[in-house]
């Protein structure tokens, strides 16, 4: 038997086999070896040892290994087993058959048991590298995550554009600058910017917001206004009005370009005369707050279509925000930071709190990838809607859903119209490519791709991708199998 004088470099080692060998070939390696003669009853001893690593013997059947990564994953455990064989072995099938259950090596007879001091220090390294990128990724998330503005309110992000708004945030905060006029598509975080500015401006003030576009034009005045008892039928006593009520803090008035345009004159004057009258008053009540608007649409563009008054557009005009969408070159680096800050922050369910901690590789680049027109509010929406369906620590690609209709298991029609969604076609062709390129060498495709032979295994099988004589992939659908 081959004697490595590698030091023991592991804590614990669980042997799956009656085979003294195995047993012997552990304990080179390990400052302890806890031995299970039966596959079946290794799942509740993995559960109370976690082993730093399994060596199981080739002569139980494979599927003990599909059973057996198969509850390690839903209890989000990863732990690497190795098969080992005793003695000369040649069958490549059966070999096969272990790698698509789940095993992460095999050591082929007594010549390759040298090979297992270079899998353990291979597997140390990849712990350490995970769990240096784990830190980097807290120390970079400490970073990113930025906050000094004000207590409560978190920015997230670390592209230039974002740089750029917290600087300008910081300009209007400091400043008399009396209206602000905030600009960017929806979900791309209007109203958080102009909470930032409050919050930096007026700490102890009180911060009141308003959707234009939800209310009529009467409701609308009344709300901003205020009226006086009897100024219109059902108006049974005086009402204090949002501008007069936020005093000497802040006024936020939420996609402005639906105001109509009767309103529109009347907020002018507010800004002109820093005073307004009540629905139906005759008083002039002074107008401390600061007024932040915001607007999705272009207002220019409104103006020149006669939607929105072009005096009050330049009024308000005089130091606009503008926030980019998530989808342009200059913030496509800020998604994969909020889709790991909404993970780490979700509160959508309290059994899956701090459980699911990150994406896969490939939910990432599919993230990374998206168009987002919904923006920021699509993307925390479409993880936390991951995060309830995840059984893992990490959301796979089958988490990513990205429109409601793709979110149905009910039929077999609506599951392989989602097996037909492009980013698993995306999948099927990116693997099959690696495939090709390393002449089916299935190794050095699982590391192209970054993933473990064990997993390529299985997306082979489960994508039915197959060579032929001509060496090239094929790709094969199973009108009858719905992979999900």
């Amino acid at each position: 038997m081959y004697i490595d004088s590698q030091k023991k470099i592991l804590d614990k080692v669980i042997t799956v086999s009656k085979n003294q060998e195995i047993q012997k070939l552990a304990h080179q390696y390990s400052r302890e070896v806890f031995g299970v003669d039966d596959p079946r009853e290794a799942y509740d001893t993995v559960q109370s040892v976690k082993p730093d690593i399994i060596l199981y013997d080739y002569h139980y059947n494979p599927k003990y290994i599909r059973d057996l990564s198969g509850m390690s994953e839903n209890k989000m455990v990863s732990i690497p087993i190795v098969v080992i064989c005793v003695g000369d072995y040649n069958e490549k099938y059966l070999q096969e058959e272990f790698y698509e259950g789940g095993a992460y090596d095999f050591i082929q007879g007594e010549k390759d048991y040298k090979r297992l001091s270079d899998i353990i220090i291979n597997l140390k390294k990849e712990n350490l590298q995970e769990s240096n990128n784990e830190n980097k990724n807290e120390i970079e998330t400490s970073r990113f995550f930025i906050n000094e503005i004000a207590e409560s309110v978190c920015m997230v992000g670390k592209s230039n554009s974002i740089e750029k708004i917290l600087d300008l945030i910081k300009i209007v905060s400091e400043s008399n600058c009396n209206p602000v006029l905030i600009v960017g598509e929806t979900g791309t975080g209007k109203e958080l910017v102009a909470k930032a500015i409050h919050y930096k401006k007026h700490p102890d003030e009180k911060f009141v917001a308003i959707n234009c576009a939800a209310l009529t034009s009467n409701l609308l005045e009344s709300e901003l206004f205020g009226h006086v008892k009897g100024s219109f039928t059902g108006a049974e006593r005086e009402k204090t009005g949002l501008l007069e009520l936020a005093e000497s803090g802040t006024v936020f008035l939420d996609e402005i370009s639906e105001m109509p345009m009767e309103l529109q004159a009347k907020l002018l004057r507010v800004l002109e005369e820093k005073s307004f009258r009540k629905v139906g008053g005759i008083k002039n009540i002074k107008c401390k707050a600061t007024i932040v608007a915001s607007s999705n649409r272009n207002l220019k563009h409104e103006v020149d279509e006669n939607r929105f008054r072009r005096d009050l557009y330049y009024r308000l005009n005089v130091f606009p925000l503008v926030l980019s969408p998530i989808r342009t070159n200059e913030r496509k680096e800020d998604i994969s930071l909020l889709a790991e800050y909404f993970i780490k922050t979700s509160e959508i369910s309290n059994n899956k709190r701090n459980k699911v901690k990150s994406l896969t590789k490939l939910a990432a680049e599919a993230i990374e990838k998206h168009d987002w027109p919904g923006n920021v509010r699509e993307l925390r929406n479409v993880i936390n809607r991951a995060i309830l369906i995840e059984t893992t620590d990490k959301i796979g690609l089958d988490g990513i859903i990205f429109e409601p209709e793709e979110f149905s298991y009910s039929t077999k029609e609506k599951t392989r119209k989602r097996n037909d969604y492009s980013l698993e076609k995306a999948e099927r062709e990116l693997i099959s490519k690696a495939l090709n390129e390393t002449g089916w060498q299935k190794t050095r495709a699982a590391t192209l791709l970054g993933i473990t032979r064990a997993t390529l295994y299985s997306k082979v099988k489960q994508y039915n991708i197959e060579r032929n004589n001509n060496n090239e992939d094929i790709l094969i659908e199973n009108k009858d199998v719905c992979v999900t």
